[in-house]
């Protein structure tokens, strides 16, 4: 009975590695990629947006004014919260994005950060020190 737990468990665990995409973070290895770091996600508007993500669960963004304003903020810097959830980074400004809350599935290849937002919008990042 041990061995058919055993084996199951072991099948089971197998079958989920399979499903999930080629260097996807999630769970304990996505807290820990972003935790203490600074991501810097590029944005369609052709700038980079740095978003220190601390590890008390608080986070900072920093944009020129301009990004500020097609990102739909009312200013050059935010605050915010993040967390994880279902294996992907979700995180909530104060004020930008209109203060709605977003989730992102990260992807690792070759030094780039594949995202992609749970409303369909993707991009690429990096993760500094």
């Amino acid at each position: 009975m041990r061995a058919l737990v055993f084996a199951t468990v072991v099948l089971l665990s197998g079958l989920a590695a399979a499903s999930a995409e080629p260097g996807s973070l999630a769970g304990k290895e996505l807290r820990k990629a972003v935790s203490g770091r600074t991501v810097y996600l590029k944005t369609g508007w052709g700038v980079e947006l740095p978003i220190a993500y601390r590890s008390n669960g608080t986070m900072t963004g920093r944009l020129k004014a301009f990004a500020a304003a097609m990102a739909g903020g009312n200013g050059q810097t935010d605050r915010g919260k993040w967390w994880i959830s279902k294996d992907q980074l979700c995180q909530r400004w104060q004020h930008w994005l209109d203060g709605k809350a977003y989730c992102y599935k990260l992807a690792r290849k070759d030094g780039t950060v594949r995202w992609t937002r749970n409303d369909g919008r993707s991009g690429t990042a990096r993760i500094g020190g």
